[in-house]
């Protein structure tokens, strides 16, 4: 362990007398993890947006053939009905009005629910900011999600209007789910009027049914009892209902796994150069070390030091600086009124900093091998 631990120390020297080129490997790969972590993070919000887990008891009831939200319009006394089917155990009526429904990266949600049923269905929403007070007593009054407000720089007191509705931010809200940290929740018949679709017409509910094992037979429940009506029903569980709708939106997620690949190779072919030159650069070095006892696996081994500590310093500068700007710009991603929240996690911090110390080490292999089979009487003629 101490021979470990005094070669690392040696690795370290050997960095720091060639600050200048160690700085540009280190302002490198951090580049190169910079946009590694971006679409891990964008992989890693996606996957948490679409893939089913025994947790989800949500489902989405959206008019048959229809995705856009200006496009779905089912009436909203449907709820009464759905709660009386067996499995279900709350039922909200939602109206969305979007700025855009197409893909774009700043989407404005306004999602109309009526007073009193938010925290009944959401009981995990927390106001951080502002009061619910205030939220009852204004019909104009909206809380929004924590991201959509850091975003926006709004505080509770100011007004903003957006896709033609002009609103009274009452409260902050936070939520362990991404999608309720990204809108702004306001009352039913004041978002009804406000769109000009007239009282008693939502655009989808929202179902929670007890269990899991629910979710199927409940949505086919649904569907069969809308199935002959003026507006049939497409009732689907609230991930894949995303998955579907914001089909555009993956995508154009799914390219950007070539962007992560690229900046793999770039990562680990600027360590390898940097170590290739740095091997060449004082072969002399090298084989004073053989010569006073040291064996050719330690040799390597500091040469994997050296890699491992560029990778790890630039992971942790390039995935720092990521996760920071992402977190500071709260950038959101939409597509036919669904919102993704991109937003890294400590897993992928995780991940990214662990990536960028094996890619360090990887690319050092070759450069190690080569200091070890260097001969000693060949360097020291050199």
């Amino acid at each position: 362990m101490n021979a470990i631990l005094n070669l690392l120390r040696l690795a370290w020297l050997q960095l720091i007398r060639h600050q200048v080129r160690s700085a540009l490997t280190v302002f490198g790969v951090a580049s190169g993890m910079f946009l590694f972590t971006a679409v891990e993070t964008l992989q890693r919000s996606l996957a948490t947006a679409t893939e089913t887990t025994a947790a989800d008891t949500t489902l989405v009831v959206y008019r048959q053939n229809r995705f856009c939200p200006s496009a779905s319009r089912l009436p909203e006394h449907y709820a009464d009905e759905i709660r009386r089917i067996e499995g279900v155990r709350e039922v909200i009526p939602v109206k969305i009005v979007v700025n855009n429904c197409g893909a774009s990266l700043d989407v404005i949600t306004f999602r109309g629910v009526p007073e009193g049923s938010l925290q009944r269905f959401a009981p995990e929403i927390e106001i951080i900011a502002g009061s619910e007070a205030e939220w009852t007593r204004r019909d104009d009054s909206a809380l929004l999600g924590e991201v959509f407000a850091r975003r926006r720089g709004l505080n509770p007191g100011d007004r903003f209007d957006a896709a033609g509705v002009t609103v009274t931010v009452a409260g902050i809200i936070r939520s362990p789910f991404p999608q309720d940290n990204n809108v702004a929740y306001v009352k039913l018949p004041f978002l009804q009027q406000a769109s000009r679709v007239g009282l008693g017409v939502v655009t989808q509910f929202n179902v929670r049914v007890h269990s899991s094992a629910d979710l199927k037979p409940v949505a086919a429940e649904i569907d069969e009892r809308f199935r002959s009506a003026q507006e049939p029903t497409d009732t689907r569980p609230e991930k894949a209902f995303f998955a579907e709708t914001a089909a555009q939106l993956i995508e154009l997620i799914g390219f950007t796994r070539w962007l992560g690949i690229g900046a793999v190779i770039a990562v680990a072919g600027l360590v390898a150069n940097a170590l290739l030159l740095a091997v060449r650069g004082r072969v002399k070095e090298n084989a004073v070390l053989r010569t006073l006892g040291y064996p050719g696996r330690a040799i390597g081994l500091l040469v994997l030091g050296e890699g491992g500590m560029l990778g790890l310093a630039g992971g942790f500068v390039g995935v720092g600086l990521a996760a920071g700007f992402l977190r500071w710009q709260g950038f959101t991603m939409g597509n036919e009124g669904q919102t993704l929240a991109i937003q890294p996690d400590a897993a992928v911090v995780a991940i990214c900093v662990g990536a960028a110390l094996a890619l360090g080490v990887s690319a050092s292999l070759w450069p190690a091998w080569q200091a070890m089979s260097q001969s000693i009487v060949k360097n020291l003629r050199s």
